[in-house]
């Protein structure tokens, strides 16, 4: 834990529940301790303080017990002559500053100081207020979010349609930086919450100057421009765990915990972090929020309050990219990593239709436009894992020529490179992600994809050419379709089409070593040590009723699928195509016959195949699909 940024958490929550004392003070002689308080359009009264002390504040006279909890948080600054983990104290602090914030706001509410006024500014939707009956979102900041707003929102991010929340805390490097942050948050389809300000500009300043519309109807809400204001958005938290988690006021723990295991949010700060900041910041630590710092700041490395880091400093001028419009990227993909926050695409961006049913298609040689492998020409297909740092996701490089220059019906080489990061990503997962494209690639309508590794056989119909497809409608398909299926392990995923020869060849190369080395893994297992096989129906799209048997000796017939391979896939998807299948009793060793095999092909073959032989082609072989090879030799 850093001392330095437990002197600045502790010293700005000293500060902030001084100045809320001494502004209860004076509320109190001038309107009294009956004079109500409240935020608008909530029945959650003061939500920070009815979520950690369970007191539902109405009036003046309710404040001052809040603050004197807070006070009770506090703690001594930490001294120069000694060096103890300051962790607990600096959370204790940051719980403490949040509570005086909500007094503050809910003062400046009794003087009518919110919602902040803006002039010039326009709300493109926001909270309604009476007082301002009127003004239409006009002249004025957001303020708090109404329960309305928070019940629509609220659902999407415990659903996973909205992965998360982002809080920006601060100003830019510069205008065109602010726009690309937001822009990169919003195509995530990630809320984010606009606060706080950098020597008396804010964010919520350079994209009002960019024409940026804020507020509920583009994702991107301005609460305020002072750093005080970032408690609506931690308010919206708690609120999301009493509406959404059942929980009660006062169930401090049970909310935080909601908070960290299912509201996938992050603070970014902008420009220099001061007390109030630091401060406000281990507030939202508390709810398992990690906080990134676009400064050089000390960090906090995990200890399990957020999930993986706590603080992370990433100093904007030193962040790899060609200009700052590219290291804003980089700066909200980190953000969304340390989080941990799953995007999901919930459309993918292709010009032709795309589903299940169009799994099964066939392209004739008469309707098609190109080719890739086959008789003609090689296509491969490799995935790898990837450092988080180098991948950069969404990013889609087609390397040589495309097919527009081809002759109609012609073929040419291609290579389909996809590299995938995650925290819980593995090595032993490639082979299972890999084989994926295969049935990714087939949902498109008009293309047809047989086989894997380094015998795929792909087909785009005339038809879908002139609708636009194109050779980076791939990558646009497995970047969507691995975030969707995969999120759990990917965090990103770019892809690279490679038809230019020489680069063909030698990344072929590679790929097949590295087929090699995963079938080299499972050699000195056998049968005879495991009680379970593993079954295969993924190419059930092409043939309804095949499933493959696979075991330590025996691959499925595509050659793709090892024993290893398919129980590393059951772990990532336990209800997929490769499902566990116990061995059972034998009735005969020498061919293969097994109890657990038999009961588990009948069923997964819809009655059509009552027995299967493992070990033998003249008898009760297994199904098999088109996109195999097979050599069969009888010895005498």
């Amino acid at each position: 834990m850093s001392r330095y940024i437990a002197t600045r958490a502790i010293r700005g929550a000293n500060a902030v529940v001084h100045e809320a004392e001494l502004m209860l003070e004076r509320a109190l002689d001038e309107k009294g301790p009956e004079a109500p308080v409240s935020f608008p359009n909530t029945a959650y009264y003061l939500p920070m303080i009815l979520g950690m002390t369970g007191a539902e504040v109405n009036t003046l006279a309710g404040l001052k017990p809040a603050l004197e909890r807070a006070r009770a948080l506090l703690h001594p600054i930490p001294s120069d002559r000694r060096w103890t983990p300051y962790l607990g104290e600096t959370l204790d602090s940051g719980m403490a500053t949040l509570i005086a914030e909500e007094v503050i706001m809910a003062l400046r509410f009794v003087y009518d100081l919110q919602p902040e006024p803006l002039p010039g500014f326009h709300l493109a939707g926001g909270t309604a207020y009476p007082s301002k009956n009127g003004s239409n979102g006009s002249g004025h900041l957001n303020g708090p979010i109404d329960d309305i707003q928070l019940r629509s929102w609220g659902i999407q991010l415990v659903d996973g349609r909205m992965p998360g929340f982002a809080a920006i805390v601060g100003c830019a490097k510069s205008n065109a930086v602010a726009v690309k942050i937001v822009r990169e948050l919003q195509r995530r389809s990630i809320l984010t919450f606009l606060c706080g300000n950098v020597n008396g500009r804010s964010i919520i300043h350079q994209l009002q100057e960019e024409g940026v519309e804020l507020g509920f109807d583009t994702f991107t809400v301005p609460f305020g421009t002072d750093t005080i204001s970032a408690i609506y958005p931690l308010g919206f938290a708690v609120r999301s765990a009493l509406t959404f988690g059942g929980m009660k006021g006062g169930q401090a723990r049970d909310i935080l915990l909601y908070n960290k295991n299912r509201v996938f949010a992050f603070v970014l700060a902008l420009g220099e972090v001061d007390d109030l900041k630091y401060a406000t910041a281990a507030g939202a630590i508390n709810f398992g929020f990690p906080v990134i710092a676009d400064t050089v700041i000390p960090e906090i490395l995990p200890t399990g309050v957020t999930t993986y880091e706590h603080v992370v400093s990433m100093p904007f001028n030193e962040i790899e990219g060609k200009d700052d419009l590219e290291r804003a990227e980089k700066l909200v993909q980190k953000c969304i990593e340390i989080r941990g926050v799953k995007v999901k695409v919930s459309e993918i961006p292709i010009p032709v239709p795309y589903g299940s049913a169009f799994e099964g298609e066939v392209v004739r040689k008469n309707d098609m436009r190109v080719e890739f492998g086959g008789k003609k020409s090689r296509a491969f297909e490799y995935l790898s894992m990837g450092d988080l740092d180098k991948v950069e996701d969404g990013k889609i490089e087609i390397v040589g020529p495309t097919f527009d220059g081809l002759e109609p019906q012609g073929a040419m080489d291609l290579g389909i490179l996809v590299q995938v990061a995650g925290r819980k990503m593995e090595k032993d997962f490639e082979p299972v992600l890999e084989r994926q494209i295969h049935y990714f690639i087939n949902g498109a309508s008009g293309i047809q994809h047989i086989g894997q590794r380094d015998i795929a056989w792909i087909r785009i119909s005339t038809a879908a050419t002139e609708k636009g497809f194109n050779l980076k409608h791939f990558g646009e398909i497995l970047h969507a379709r691995y975030h969707a299926d995969f999120g759990s392990i990917v965090d990103k995923v770019q892809v690279t089409i490679v038809t230019d020869p020489k680069l063909h060849a030698e990344w072929l190369e590679r790929a097949r070593q590295a087929y090699e080395d995963r079938n080299v893994r499972i050699g000195s297992m056998t049968d005879e040590s495991v009680d379970t096989f593993y079954s295969c129906t993924l190419c059930q799209s092409f043939a309804p009723n095949h499933v493959c048997i696979i075991s330590p000796e025996r691959l499925g017939l595509c050659g793709a699928y090892n024993w290893l391979d398919c129980k590393a896939s059951n772990q990532i998807n336990p209800t997929g195509p490769n499902q566990p299948i116990r061995k059972g009793s034998s009735t005969d060793t020498t061919k293969g016959y097994f109890a657990g095999v038999n009961e588990f092909a009948n069923q997964a073959s819809h009655q059509m195949v009552a027995e299967v032989t493992m070990y033998s082609i003249m008898e009760n072989p297994m199904t098999a699909c088109g996109c195999f090879e097979c050599i069969a030799m009888v010895i005498p």
